[in-house]
């Protein structure tokens, strides 16, 4: 899709927000928080369903998510993802009902997510709902290899109750090779028996500009779920990546948003005094600003998380540059907070079988998510090599770090905070 058409679509459904939002008639505060006024019970002066019959009807009155269009599927999904974080533990997730009524209608799960629920959790919603019509479902699979691949879809119908998938993803990968003339063999088969409409992969690690450039080689690979956040945007490597992408018309999901520092505490006093944006709502405005993306995805696992993703992408306003110029510095400014995911340099440097990538991702979902008891049940399922620092050249894997990471200080709080 072109540039051009994103400019259209997007002044387009940024205007029908805008008009949706005047005639709620909220203040700024109510609209960043969509539940000021009304407390628990009502968003926006709507009651909070508690059943499934009347979220479509509700969905009619509500104001609607911007959509784009995702590359070469030609379909719209709206710009902010439902992530994998719904439970199979409830009978009733009113977090999905509040998503759906203002156009969040795409879940992102996988066999892995939520204890390995997500799937069944999603399906029985939108089966008790009757909403699959009206959905987008993406689940995926870690199987490499096309029949393990093609099991794990075969699984994922069943679970979800549904004949097909909307998007079908092959999960974390970080070797291209994967990308192989038999995995496009098995994508087209499940195309043409109609058990999944369009087929990608996430990746998150230190391999992504390789992975991106070789969907481009490919050329069957319909979109892309990748680590990218405002701590990327000085990566020319990327950028290129991302605009080849782009140019094949392969459709760009931006996941791991929040930029996976510890802490927005201290660095973050420019855009707190504007009061315009909560740390959270900013770093997805500044991901929307980029058009060759179409979406983000988001675990929104609490009601104040929604409600708060949904205000910041129903708001038509863009970031600043100030307040894009502030989120630079706050990147430089806590670099050495962030991990990239680039597990492949500082390993081979630390010499030992100490999962460094694992470690800080498992300190992310603590700090940055909220995760504590998952980060620590994550953690402490690692096998002991892998969390056992002895012997490991731990000055080595600082020095290798692009970020200068103090590796030795994140281990030691990973094992007080998670062991």
């Amino acid at each position: 899709m072109s540039r051009d058409r994103d400019r259209t679509d997007d002044s387009r459904i940024e205007s029908r927000s805008a008009l949706s939002i005047e005639s709620l008639e909220l203040s700024r505060r109510e609209a960043l928080s969509l539940s000021t006024a009304a407390g628990l019970g009502l968003v926006a002066g709507v009651p909070l369903i508690l059943g499934s019959e009347n979220i479509a009807e509700a969905a009619k009155r509500a104001p609607q998510v911007p959509t784009r269009t995702l590359g070469r599927t030609g379909k719209k999904i709206p710009i902010l993802l439902v992530g994998g974080s719904i439970r199979l533990d409830m009978r009733f997730d009113p977090k999905l009902a509040e998503c759906f009524r203002y156009g969040v209608n795409y879940f992102d799960v996988a066999d892995c997510y939520a204890g390995g629920t997500s799937e069944t959790a999603v399906g029985n919603f939108l089966k008790r709902a009757n909403l699959r019509k009206k959905s987008w479902i993406t689940s995926k699979s870690d199987a490499t290899d096309p029949a393990g691949f093609e099991a794990t879809v075969n699984q994922t119908l069943k679970k979800m109750q549904t004949n097909y998938i909307d998007m079908y993803f092959l999960h974390g990968i970080d070797n291209p090779a994967v990308l192989s003339p038999a995995m496009k063999a098995m994508q087209a088969k499940l195309k043409k028996q109609g058990k999944i409409h369009f087929f990608g992969f996430s990746c998150h690690g230190g391999n992504v500009v390789d992975c991106l450039n070789k969907a481009v080689q490919v050329g069957y690979v319909d979109a892309i779920m990748f680590r990218y956040n405002f701590r990327q945007y000085g990566n020319s490597a990327l950028n290129k990546a991302m605009d080849a992408c782009h140019k094949a018309n392969i459709g760009l999901i931006a996941m791991k948003t929040q930029g996976s520092a510890s802490s927005f505490k201290g660095k973050w006093s420019p855009l707190v005094r504007s009061g315009k944006w909560t740390p959270h709502q900013a770093v997805l405005k500044a991901v929307w600003n980029d058009k060759r993306i179409t979406a983000a995805v988001s675990k929104m696992d609490t009601l104040t998380k929604v409600r708060q993703n949904i205000a910041a992408a129903l708001n038509r306003k863009k970031l600043s540059q100030r307040e894009m110029d502030a989120l630079i510095r706050y990147a430089k400014a806590t670099q050495h907070l962030a991990c990239d995911g680039c597990d492949h340099i500082c390993h081979p440097a630390a010499g030992t079988a100490l999962d460094i990538g694992s470690t800080m991702r498992f300190l992310m979902y603590h700090d940055v998510y909220g995760d504590h008891d998952e980060a620590r049940a994550l953690y402490r399922a690692l096998p002991a090599a892998a969390r056992d620092v002895s012997g490991a050249d731990l000055a080595a894997a600082h020095k290798a770090c692009p970020n200068n990471m103090d590796i030795a200080w994140h281990l030691a709080r990973a094992r007080t905070v998670l062991g």
